[in-house]
C-alpha cells in the first residue's frame, strides 16, 4: 500500500538523519577541554565555540530524528540554515575585503607567536604549521623577537634569546638525532646567511600561497561541506512534514475502533499507527 511506501521512505529518512547527527555530535564531543585555559586566545576560543555549537545542534538532531520532536527538528534546520546563510556571507566577504582579512589573520597569528611557549598545545600547533609550510614566524624569522623567549636584546636573560625556535630549522637529510639549538642566535644574522640555517620567509605568505595553490580542493571541501548540511537541513523538513502528515490523519474522523498499542509506539509515537491510517 501507499501508506506502507510511506512509512519505509520515513524511516529511511529518518535514520539517516540521525546516524548523520550521530556522526557529527560523537566527533564534536571529542573536542579537548583543556583548552579552556586558554579562552584569552582567539584561536582557542574560535575551538571551543565551534565544538560546544557542532556538540549542541547535532543532539538537536539526534533526539529529534529519534524521538519525532517536530519541535527540536525544526530548530535543527533553522540552525542549519542560519549557519548556511553566515557561512556564504564570510565567503562573500573573504572574497570582497581581502586585504581586511589578511591583517586579521596577520594580528591572530602574531598573538600565537607571543604566546609560544605558554600553551603547550599551541606550541606544538605552531611548530607543526612552520614545519609542514617550512616558514618561520608571520612575515619572517625577526618576528620571534616579539616573544619574551626569543626577544633579541641584550637584556634578555633567556638562552634563546636572539633565536627561533627548532621547527624554523633546515633539517638536513642525513641527519637522525633532533637538533633543538639549531635555531639558537639566528636573529642577528642577514636573511641571507640565516636561509642556511633556517626557513626565513614568514608563514602567512606560504600558506596564502598554498591556499591559491590548492584552491579547487579548498573550494570542493567548502563546497562539500555547504552541500552536507543543506541535505541534512532538507532531510530534517522531510521528517517534519511526516509528523505533520500523521498528525492531520491522526485528526481526521474515523469510523473505525482504534488500534491496539503497539510494541513500537514506545519508540516511535507519531509513526506507531502510520501504516494503519
Amino acid at each position: 500500500r501507499s501508506s506502507a511506501a510511506d512509512m519505509r521512505g520515513y524511516r529511511g529518512v529518518k535514520y539517516f538523519l540521525f546516524i548523520s547527527c550521530y556522526v557529527f555530535w560523537v566527533t564534536s564531543a571529542r573536542v579537548r577541554l583543556d583548552v579552556v585555559d586558554t579562552l584569552t586566545l582567539d584561536p582557542a576560543l574560535l575551538l571551543v565555540a565551534i565544538g560546544s555549537l557542532t556538540f549542541l545542534v547535532t543532539f538537536l538532531g539526534c533526539l529529534g530524528a529519534l524521538r519525532n520532536a517536530g519541535c527540536l527538528l525544526k530548530t535543527f534546520a533553522s540552525i542549519l540554515a542560519l549557519l548556511l546563510l553566515l557561512q556564504l556571507s564570510a565567503a562573500i566577504a573573504a572574497a570582497l575585503f581581502t586585504d581586511a582579512v589578511m591583517e586579521r589573520t596577520e594580528r591572530l597569528m602574531m598573538k600565537t607567536v607571543v604566546r609560544y611557549r605558554e600553551d603547550r598545545d599551541l606550541e606544538n600547533a605552531i611548530d607543526f604549521v612552520q614545519k609542514k609550510f617550512r616558514c618561520c614566524g608571520v612575515e619572517g624569522y625577526k618576528d620571534w623577537s616579539r616573544n619574551v623567549y626569543f626577544q633579541c636584546s641584550d637584556a634578555n636573560p633567556s638562552l634563546e634569546a636572539c633565536g627561533v625556535p627548532f621547527s624554523c630549522c633546515v633539517v638536513p637529510g642525513n641527519q637522525s638525532v633532533l637538533n633543538t639549538m639549531c635555531g639558537f642566535g639566528t636573529q642577528r644574522q642577514e636573511r641571507s646567511r640565516a636561509r642556511r640555517d633556517v626557513f626565513p620567509d614568514g608563514c602567512l605568505d606560504k600558506i596564502a600561497q598554498w591556499l591559491k595553490q590548492n584552491g579547487r580542493m579548498a573550494g570542493g571541501l567548502a563546497g562539500g561541506l555547504l552541500l552536507l548540511q543543506t541535505c541534512m537541513m532538507s532531510l530534517a523538513w522531510a521528517q517534519v512534514c511526516c509528523i505533520n502528515k500523521v498528525g492531520r490523519r491522526a485528526a481526521a474522523p474515523a469510523g473505525r475502533s482504534a488500534p491496539a498499542h503497539r510494541k513500537d509506539a514506545v519508540w516511535f509515537p507519531a509513526f506507531a499507527d502510520f501504516d494503519r491510517q
